[in-house]
């Protein structure tokens, strides 16, 4: 009987929104990530890009009550 090799875990997706607009501390008011994750987003480890989706939802949700 063959084994089946486990399911991969499914990639981190993005949280871009597609409404990059950065404020005066380079945070996208769109997904709350910072310029830096933004643009190292792509040589991202799996565990770093979820980190970074946590952080982004955070700071949005911090944005919005300030």
């Amino acid at each position: 009987m063959a084994m089946t090799p486990p399911p991969l875990p499914m990639p981190i997706a993005s949280p871009c929104i597609r409404v990059c607009t950065l404020s005066d501390e380079d945070v996208c008011l769109g997904c709350g990530r910072t310029l830096e994750d933004i643009t190292h987003w792509s040589k991202m480890t799996e565990a770093e890009k979820a980190q970074c989706v946590q952080r982004a939802a955070s700071t949005l949700q911090q944005l919005k009550r300030g």
